[in-house]
């Protein structure tokens, strides 16, 4: 007979405790990048800093958290490299000034990708 308040997934093996250290570890990098990122974010406009400084500030604690998924032996999620980059590419493009626009034409950019990566995807599945 099963316990009232036995979870109904007991039937399936439960990962070996280095899975679920990573998991937990996973998951706790992965709240401390969002918590930075708020605070980041905050402290950015209430001290009324330009874009650049915002945009570089958000690639800089993205890419830091995929070192941290490195320095802990975990697997660096390509996407969030691309990501941090980005902004990192967008906030010291903000920051030069050139004579177009930089950040608009990187999220341009940055949507035709993923959606030429979900296309590409596809095919090799279907």
């Amino acid at each position: 007979m099963e316990n009232p308040g036995s979870d109904q997934r007991s039937t399936e093996p439960e990962g070996t405790l280095e899975t679920r250290t990573e998991r937990n570890l996973a998951h706790r990098l992965g709240t401390m990048g969002w918590a930075l990122f708020f605070l980041w974010v905050g402290i950015a406009l209430l001290s009324d800093l330009s874009y650049g400084v915002g945009l570089l500030g958000v690639g800089i604690i993205t890419l830091g958290m995929q070192m941290l998924r490195v320095a802990f032996q975990m697997k660096l999620e390509g996407f969030w490299v691309v990501v941090g980059s980005l902004f990192v590419g967008g906030g010291l493009g903000e920051l030069v000034k050139p004579g177009a626009p930089l950040l608009p034409f990187i999220l341009l950019i940055a949507g035709l990708l993923l959606l030429l990566s979900i296309a590409r995807g596809r095919r090799h599945k279907g």
